[in-house]
């Protein structure tokens, strides 16, 4: 293949969750304009149909990921429009209490229902329905995070950083157990990028020079600078990896 082609998912069909703004919204933009139908999922009708208006590529699903009968209707509804997936963006995520006394566990079960059950649910979702034509593995991109792979105190959260290590290890075990049968398992683990989750950080100088002190590059990450990293995940440029963890960050986790 040409390396256009190797990056191309023309013909394919792709689920990001979590696509209502911000990285989920990105994500799922950058996939249709590589050629997928786009089944783009989150809780928010109307930042749905904003984003399917500027790219006719992408299907608008409402769908709360923490509910199981949102998550089946989803991965049923791409199957039944198109007849297949093919890559799996488990993007939405909930951020939880900063402080663990602050956290009940109540709480933190709440963080792990939308950040690992979930992904864990439609994985398996994707992993049972029936194989695209074609002979192409099937891809899941779960979203991590530095946080699940170093403290982010006094940043962070116990749910969150628990839920995005977790992440870790559920990609490395169901890359291993679905190797063979055609599905490869991937994480991909951003540093500080500007979203609505992160809006307050990057907004508040002594907690933007954190991130600037701690990164060495020297800054937060910039709107695009993930997009290499999930095509690359996504398509067959990546067809002999599998349970890898790519981390996006600037250099902060390399210190």
């Amino acid at each position: 293949m040409t390396p256009a082609e190797l990056f191309s998912l023309r013909g394919r069909t792709a689920v990001v969750t979590g696509a209502s703004s911000g990285l989920g919204a990105r994500f799922a933009t950058v996939l249709a304009s590589a050629g997928a139908s786009v089944f783009a999922a989150a809780r928010r009708p109307h930042k749905l149909k904003e984003l399917a208006a500027d790219e006719p590529r992408v299907h608008p699903v409402v769908c709360d990921v923490s509910r199981e009968e949102d998550r089946v209707r989803l991965m049923g509804t791409a199957l039944d429009e198109t007849g297949r997936i093919d890559v799996l963006v488990n993007n939405a995520g909930a951020p939880g209490a900063v402080r663990a006394e602050d956290e009940s566990a109540e709480d933190f079960a709440g963080v792990l229902d939308v950040n690992l059950v979930a992904p864990f649910h439609l994985a398996r979702l994707l992993a049972e329905a029936p194989v695209p034509d074609g002979g192409r593995t099937r891809s899941v991109v779960n979203v991590s995070s530095v946080l699940g792979l170093v403290s982010g105190a006094p940043l962070g959260g116990a749910a969150y950083a628990a839920s995005k290590a977790g992440l870790v290890g559920l990609t490395r075990e169901l890359a291993g157990q679905w190797g063979r049968s055609g599905v490869r398992v991937n994480a991909l683990a951003p540093g500080w990028f500007r979203s609505e989750m992160t809006d307050e950080l990057f907004s508040d100088d002594r907690s933007r020079r954190w991130v600037e002190r701690g990164t060495m590059l020297g800054r937060g990450g910039e709107r695009g600078e993930l997009d290499g990293a999930l095509l690359y995940l996504a398509s067959d440029a990546s067809s002999y990896c599998t349970g890898h963890v790519l981390t996006v960050d600037g250099g902060w986790t390399a210190r």
